[in-house]
Formats: C-alpha cells, sequence, structure tokens
C-alpha cells in the first residue's frame, strides 16, 4: 500500500519481533514511522479512507505481539519526541520521548517531582497510558491536560475530563495518545540527580533479568505485590519453552532466546492458574496483548 505524501518510513510485512522489548510477535501488514504530527494525519487519514485498521505504538516496551502478528497498520510515534517548556513550572512531552529523557529535559529547567519514571523504560506515551509510577507516586497526578488521536482528528482533554486510577487511564476504544502536559515543581538539579540514579541503581539491581523483557508482567492486586504472589504459588523460574518467570525478579517474563508469543501466553495462563489456586487471587495482565494467532 502506497501513501500519497507520507514522509515517514513504511515497512512492508514487518516482523514485530524487531519493535517490542520481549522480541517476539508476528509480522504487521504496514509499519509505519511518520515524521511529525502532520504526517501522522496524513498518514490515519489516508488509512482510514481505505478501511486499513491501524494501531499505535510506542517502544513496545508494555506489548506483547501473538505469533500471527497484525492486520493492518501498526504507526509508531517514536519521532514524535519533543519537549517543550511552558510557564509556570509546566512542561509538555510528546508521546515518543523517552522517560529518562523527559527526566532529564525537566532537571534542567530546574523542575522534579517525576524521578520515580527515570528507570522505567519505554517512552512518555506508554507511561502515561499505563499511569506509570512508583513509590506511592503515579505520572497521571502531575497531568494537566492530554492530547489525544480520537476518530483522526486530535482533541484536547484536562485532567478534569480524565478518569484515572492505578495503572489505569480511561480512554476510548480506538484513542492514541500524542502529547501530556505535566505540572512539576521547582527542584534543585543536584536532588533530581540524586533521585535519578537511586531509581537507576534500584531498578538496576531488582530489575537487570539479563534477558529480553516486558518488564513487570501482572499488575499488582490491591494491597499485594504480583512477585509476592508467584512467589507462593511456586512459579519463580517457572519456564514454558522460552519464556520464564526471571529468577531475580517473578514477575517479569523473560525470553531464553527462542521463546514465542505462544510460549509466553501459555506461561500466563499456568501462573494465573497456579496463583489463584494457591491465593484465591485473580491476576491481571499489565502487559498489552494484541495481534492474531497462527
Amino acid at each position: 500500500m502506497n501513501i500519497p505524501g507520507f514522509r515517514g518510513i513504511l515497512l512492508h510485512h514487518e516482523p514485530m519481533s524487531r519493535h517490542t522489548s520481549l522480541k517476539v510477535g508476528g509480522p504487521a501488514d504496514l509499519y509505519a514511522i511518520p515524521a511529525d504530527l502532520d504526517d501522522l494525519l496524513v498518514l490515519v487519514k489516508q488509512l482510514d479512507q481505505a478501511g486499513h485498521p491501524h494501531m499505535v505504538i510506542g517502544g513496545g516496551y508494555n506489548l506483547l505481539v501473538r505469533d500471527g502478528g497484525i492486520r493492518g497498520a501498526v504507526v509508531s510515534l517514536e519521532r514524535l519526541n519533543r519537549l517543550e517548556l511552558l510557564n509556570g513550572g509546566v512542561i509538555t512531552a510528546w508521546a515518543g520521548a523517552e522517560n529518562l529523557q523527559v527526566v532529564r529535559f525537566a532537571q534542567q529547567q530546574g523542575l522534579g517531582g517525576i524521578g520515580f519514571i527515570s528507570g522505567i523504560p519505554g517512552t512518555i506515551g506508554g507511561a502515561v497510558r499505563m499511569n506509570a509510577g512508583a513509590y506511592g507516586s503515579g505520572l497521571l497526578d502531575r497531568m494537566i491536560r492530554l492530547m489525544l488521536l480520537r476518530a483522526g482528528q486530535v482533541v484536547e482533554l484536562s485532567r478534569e475530563q480524565i478518569c484515572y486510577g492505578y495503572r489505569h487511564l480511561e480512554l476510548q476504544p480506538g484513542d492514541s495518545i500524542l502529547a501530556v502536559t505535566l505540572q512539576l515543581e521547582p527542584v534543585d538539579t543536584s536532588v533530581t540527580e540524586e533521585e535519578i540514579r537511586r531509581d537507576l541503581e534500584l531498578r538496576r539491581a531488582k530489575h537487570n533479568v539479563g534477558y529480553p523483557s516486558a518488564g513487570s508482567f501482572f499488575k499488582n492486586p490491591p494491597d499485594q505485590a504480583a512477585w509476592k504472589l508467584i512467589d507462593i504459588a511456586g512459579m519463580r523460574g517457572f519456564r514454558v519453552g522460552d519464556a520464564q518467570m526471571a529468577e531475580l525478579h517473578s514477575n517479569f517474563m523473560i525470553n531464553r532466546g527462542s521463546a514465542t508469543a505462544a510460549d509466553c501466553i501459555a506461561l500466563a495462563a499456568r501462573v494465573k492458574q497456579a496463583v489463584l489456586a494457591a491465593t484465591g487471587v485473580v491476576l491481571e495482565e499489565e502487559v498489552r496483548i494484541v495481534g492474531e494467532e497462527l
């Protein structure tokens, strides 16, 4: 399929294993990387007119694509990564900006309060989508407004118009996050630097599992830690094919080299069954699972 006027990169039958942190997933019919917002709108308009379905992704860090791949187009926002300083300690971060890049940008302006996302791999769009957080703080607690792509149009919503909670942001089906505007606070750069250092070191110590991973695979149930429930169920290190719950952090699913998406999904099902049997708790995936079976 050709997209007249599209200035970005357009790949056909592109393996999604190249674009997800778990390194699994079948091909997308089209894989598009728009050059900027205008290019994105050109792309989406023509995909819609042609009846070609599409989904938008960020860095692929919280994504599991089934082995049959994705029918339609996958749109990467990696080039929509602009950072803007507004008045009064406010910044706007576009969806493709890396989390640590956003924290560093704020630090350069003498602003802080979001150091807890420093060590979370991925982009700010993904962090907003899952309301990333740590140590009792959530990113959306800092949100002023959100810019979305909705039904082919750019829409801005204020914080008061949005429903969100722990690892949850309520959007309409098909909505894609374009940018978030955050209210930050004056923080000495040395303090932010220490926050960044601590967060990166902590995550390296706890999360450096040594293999491709999507990070925490399951959400923490209320007042409980998913990894503790997985341990109680005896599933630390449990393996299906080359998919394994990591020995270092039992809520991290890893690809030991040749795992398939089917392996990962089967492993997740086994873990959920074991945790339910051992504790009575139903685990819910934090990782987004998309695409078709073979």
